[in-house]
């Protein structure tokens, strides 16, 4: 299928979603069907009191079988926040595209991203 026309966008409904991530790697975000999501942020927390842990975050592109990582092993020290992505840099995800992650030590880092689903319909 096709990515809807951002111009003829017919309804933009806004989402957040968020956990804590495992040390295998889960999907966060996956863009439906007929539907185009703009990914808005991507915030990794630390939530561990005293050891830091890595977060490697990943952009799969499913129309080129493809995994680009956003975030690859980058340490993010206890009780800090890393910003894997921002509102001033969004990324856009197709049908069956999504975002990936996982942390180093199960238990240490949540994830938080926003989003929003555009749909031409």
């Amino acid at each position: 299928m096709t990515a809807p026309n951002i111009v003829n966008v017919s309804s933009i409904i806004g989402k957040t979603q968020g956990g804590a991530l495992a040390t295998s790697l889960g999907d966060w975000v996956v863009c439906p069907s007929d539907k185009l999501v703009k990914v808005n942020s991507i915030i990794v927390s630390n939530v561990d009191g005293g050891t830091s842990a890595n977060a490697t975050v990943i952009f799969y592109d499913n129309s080129a079988t493809a995994s680009i990582h956003l975030a690859k092993t980058v340490t993010v020290p206890s009780k800090s926040t890393l910003i894997v992505l921002g509102k001033d840099a969004p990324i856009y995800l197709e049908e069956g595209d999504k975002i990936q992650a996982q942390a180093s030590a199960a238990g240490d880092l949540e994830i938080i991203v926003s989003f929003e689903i555009l749909d031409d319909a």
